[in-house]
């Protein structure tokens, strides 16, 4: 009796997991990208909730204030899996040096950071000139300024409070783009089933020993060592990308399964924060959707996503520029409460509105020159590698 049930639970198994068939290659267009779009807008969300007329997170529900670190987490591993398996091959290959991965990544960040900042430091300096101070100043510290425009606030360097606070996750995985190609080599050396224990054990164990020497979980490390709450989740998300890429999962259980770990996320936040449930939850949330095959691609969703990242790095400057003109606006004519709330709705809706013009109308254009310059970066290395090779040869 136990040999067939045996065979029976190896063929189950089988029809679930394989290491023969071909797991369908990451694409634009399919879950992955809708995953990057909404968890950008609920960032969004969760930065404006306090702006409310009544909180939402003291009016509707806790989890619009904490759900910053639920968000964070999502984005944090969403990166590492989705560079693991966009670059993994070229720089585990020799074709992309670790140098050349480090200047790419930098060099997508740093333009938009930097023009953000510079709209900040105007915003207070005309706000001020005209009698419209910041109501926080101390959030606006110029002695905070410099760590942030270098993006080192997350190494335990001073400064960098305040001003365009949620680039701290950007320093930190400036921090994980470095760590990338030596955790690459490390993962490339096990099997699929073996980085995804070693991953998993890995954020358990950061997570412990942050509990032993700190006394509180990692996902609590402090903005000024942003970087060590940052690289645990990056390389789970790595982690699980190299499984992705070397199990293929069953096409129909993995959109079962995004479904039910998405629902679950929700019905487990609604209660309580529930870290560690909910970052499982979410790691199988992201190892579901690159799983599930993009078979129509849509132009839509692609384009969705691709202005996520300026969603992330503009919001806040939207906020603090909309809230602060809408809020003098509002006490001067003595607006009430509905209005005051249409003015939050428009403000949310500016956040996206502005996102969008920022990407088509000045990152975009930047980062085409980058890759132009890169491009030719990259040919010229070659020109010179290639007498080398022929002589070799």
């Amino acid at each position: 009796m136990r040999v067939p049930f045996l065979k029976g639970a190896i063929a189950m198994g089988w029809s679930v997991f394989s290491s023969h068939n071909e797991p369908p290659p990451i694409m634009r267009g399919g879950w992955l990208d809708a995953l990057r779009f909404i968890v950008a807008s609920l960032i969004i969300l969760h930065h404006f909730q306090a702006s409310a007329p009544i909180p939402l997170a003291e009016g509707v529900h806790p989890v619009f204030e904490r759900g910053g670190f639920l968000l964070t987490n999502f984005f944090l591993i969403d990166s590492g899996y989705v560079l693991m398996r966009v670059y993994g091959a070229s720089v585990a290959g020799g074709r992309m040096s670790k140098t050349d991965f480090f200047l790419k990544r930098s060099l997508r960040v740093f333009p938009a950071h930097l023009i953000m900042l510079a709209l900040l430091v105007a915003m207070v300096l005309l706000g001020t000139a005209i009698g419209l101070p910041p109501t926080h100043p101390e959030w606006f510290a110029w002695d905070q300024l410099p760590a942030q425009a270098a993006l080192v606030q997350s190494f335990g360097v001073y400064g960098g409070l305040g001003w365009n606070a949620p680039s701290w996750s950007i320093s930190a995985l400036l921090g994980c783009y470095l760590a990338f190609p030596w955790v690459l080599r490390g993962l490339t050396r096990v099997g699929p089933w073996m980085a995804l224990g070693l991953v998993v054990v890995g954020y358990l164990a950061a997570n412990e020993l942050c509990w032993a020497i700190l006394n509180y979980p990692v996902y609590q490390m402090p903005l000024n060592l942003g970087i060590w709450r940052a690289l645990p989740l990056f390389v789970l998300g790595m982690g699980l990308a190299w499984f992705a890429q070397g199990v293929w999962i069953n096409p129909r259980l993995a959109g079962w399964a995004l479904l039910l770990a998405a629902i679950g996320l929700a019905v487990v936040q609604y209660f309580d924060k529930n870290a560690l449930i909910s970052l499982a939850l979410i790691s199988i949330i992201i190892l579901a959707a690159g799983a599930v095959p993009v078979t129509k691609p849509s132009k839509l969703v692609e384009q969705a996503a691709v202005v996520s990242f300026a969603m992330f790095i503009s919001n806040e400057v939207v906020r603090i520029g909309w809230f602060g003109l809408a809020e003098a606006t509002a006490n001067k004519l003595n607006l009430g409460e509905i209005w005051r709330w249409g003015l939050w709705v428009m403000g949310v809706g500016a956040a996206f509105v502005f996102a969008f013009l920022f990407h088509y109308g000045v990152d975009n254009p930047i980062q085409k020159r980058i890759r132009a310059w890169l491009k030719k970066r990259g040919h010229s290395r070659a020109e010179i590698k290639q007498p080398v090779v022929s002589l070799e040869g």
